[in-house]
């Protein structure tokens, strides 16, 4: 689920671009190698791994995400709160913290992890594919979202009746469903039974 360009700023050292690299990993999340963020995204793509995470606000609706429209994978899309990957040797606990304040200008309370999923998404409109180890991350926001206009279009705080209406008629990120469905069990438990998650 990339979530900034492919390459990250100028080095000041070398005033080149530095490629941005992702962890790949075996199927049971066990790191072996690295790989060039756009590369591992191309046909048939790379297992790499990845997070998710999911904030309520203290009414239990679920903080949504639309994906700016400048993002080079699934512009314009609604996803769930944020999304990405971690650094070769960061864990996936810090990089979902640090990109949920990149990306949404907030640091999450009470984040917890909430398992891992493993997919393979290919996404129709850009010819990429996300072969993701995905660890998901549930938590509370409970101060004003101030998104960065470069990586997010939109945000939404719904309800799970609101998010079916959503759904039904706008566009969601490829893994979205997934992600949401493994999550469920840690967002039951967050939210308590009256959120109707």
């Amino acid at each position: 689920m990339p979530i900034t360009p492919a390459t990250a700023t100028n080095s000041p050292s070398s005033g080149t671009a530095e490629p941005i690299l992702l962890e790949l990993v075996d199927e049971d999340g066990v790191t072996v190698g690295t790989a060039e963020k756009l590369s591992a995204h191309q046909p048939p793509g790379k297992l790499h791994r990845a997070f998710s995470v999911f904030l309520f606000d203290e009414r239990g609706r679920l903080l949504l995400q639309q994906r700016a429209l400048g993002k080079y994978h699934s512009p314009g899309v609604w996803s769930n709160t944020c999304c990405g990957h971690p650094y070769p040797g960061e864990a996936p606990f810090a990089a979902a913290a640090r990109r949920t304040y990149e990306e949404l200008g907030v640091s999450p309370s009470l984040m917890a992890e909430a398992g891992t999923v493993r997919y393979n998404h290919p996404d129709p409109a850009s010819g990429l594919v996300e072969q993701e180890y995905n660890h998901l991350f549930v938590g509370m926001v409970q101060s004003p979202v101030r998104p960065d206009g470069d990586e997010v279009a939109a945000t939404a705080f719904v309800t799970p009746e609101e998010l079916a209406e959503r759904h039904a008629k706008d566009t969601f990120s490829a893994w979205f469903m997934t992600v949401l469905d493994a999550a469920r069990p840690a967002v039951r438990e967050l939210t308590g039974p009256s959120a109707g998650w």
